[in-house]
């Protein structure tokens, strides 16, 4: 009797020794995971992505004409202003000095001139009468068209001198709102080449759109109508809604030549009724080239599995057709013919199969390494014959 126990003992340690040696022992074991999912019903979509900023539709420049001190400023910033009213004006004592010089010159030419023309109306006549000579003819004729010219030329200094007087007054040129003010009363403005900007005003904050700069690479496609959205810093949880509205066909101001990048304007509606979205802000634009509602959905990864020998299939079912998916029951594979459509965000849609259906995306491997204990040392310390280490 106990020589059977002893024997089933032994029995049961071998077939334990065996399996240890098979599956958990210095060979590796392997798993083949299998990854499924449903064929379901959504929404597709090919976009672009960009970033750009925030600007008001209609922005004006307000600069000075005349070089001078600003003498008064009336508005700040986010004032609202009318067009035609007044927002500004530059020192005139120099302006009206200059007037007043070229008011004299033009009185002065104005009587040099109207003599001239008298003088040369008689002469004429006693020319045409032969009552004074050619010589002298001449000269008054010379002498008429010499003040007319100089009476012409102050009559324009003295329209200039009035112009610049008028423009050291500055006025709104439209409705609307005052988002930079770049002076400040007893600074100096110098009008040279360009003009120095002193306000910018925006006619209507309710209405802003997004200037995005969009990689050459993903121009292609973009066309006006199409919808986009795009998220601002400031309110990370929310998601505008905008509208293409005009692709520029010049590349982008910010383009830069060192990156040898060429990006392009797309221009973005942006409703602002509540005035939340702020001038100068930083815009993550998403443009939708083409979208589908409510059509039939695979993941992508489906189209792109195949099964093998290798991850167990003991009969693959194949159909000849240039795309296709895969169920699975059991080992047994099976193809079904599909027609690929839009593709986009993981997703693409297709026709040939019915929703619902579970197909195949993707096959792990995973090999898993123990390692298998030889006999003796195996207790604490490492020793010979199983116990603690030491001599037994």
């Amino acid at each position: 009797m106990k020589k059977k126990i002893i024997w089933a003992v032994v029995a049961v340690v071998a077939v334990l020794a065996i399996g240890f040696w098979l599956f958990g022992g210095s060979s590796d074991a392997q798993r083949v995971n299998i990854v499924t999912a449903p064929v379901t019903r959504g929404n597709v979509s090919e976009s672009i992505t960009a970033t750009g900023a925030i600007e008001p539709v209609t922005e004006v420049e307000v600069g000075a004409q005349v070089t001078g001190i600003i003498d008064r400023i009336y508005v700040d910033y986010n004032s609202e202003v009318k067009k035609g009213e007044l927002i500004a004006e530059i020192d005139k004592v120099t302006l009206m000095s200059d007037l007043n010089s070229s008011q004299a010159n033009y009185n002065g030419s104005k009587a040099s001139y109207e003599y001239q023309e008298k003088l040369y109306n008689r002469n004429k006549t006693l020319h045409d009468k032969q009552l004074i000579s050619d010589q002298e003819y001449d000269q008054s004729l010379y002498n008429y068209q010499n003040a007319k010219a100089q009476f012409e030329q102050s009559s324009a200094n003295l329209a200039k001198a009035q112009r610049n007087l008028s423009y050291a007054t500055i006025y709104s040129p439209i409705d609307g709102v005052v988002i930079n003010k770049a002076v400040e009363e007893g600074q100096t403005v110098t009008s040279g080449f360009n003009t120095p900007t002193l306000f910018n005003i925006a006619a209507d904050l309710t209405q802003m759109r997004v200037i995005a700069d969009v990689d050459e690479a993903d121009i292609g496609g973009i066309e006006e109508g199409q919808r986009a959205t795009f998220t601002v810093d400031a309110y990370p949880d929310e998601t505008f809604e905008g509208t293409v509205v005009q692709v520029r066909l010049g590349e982008s101001s910010s383009s830069t030549t060192s990156s040898s990048v060429v990006t392009y304007e797309v221009v973005i509606n942006a409703p602002n009724p509540d005035l939340r979205l702020k001038p100068r802000l930083t815009a993550n634009v998403t443009i939708y080239k083409q979208e589908k509602q409510n059509v039939i959905v695979v993941p992508s990864r489906a189209l792109r599995f195949t099964p093998t020998p290798e991850i167990g299939a003991t009969q693959i079912n194949d159909v000849n057709a240039p795309q296709k998916v895969w169920t699975k029951e059991g080992t047994v594979y099976t193809a079904h013919a599909v027609t690929a459509g839009l593709s986009g965000n993981g997703v693409t849609e297709v026709t040939g199969v019915s929703e619902g259906l579970e197909v195949v995306t993707e096959a792990t491997s995973m090999v898993r390494q123990n390692s298998m204990m030889m006999g003796g040392g195996g207790g604490p310390g490492g020793g010979p014959g199983g116990g603690p280490g030491g001599p037994m």
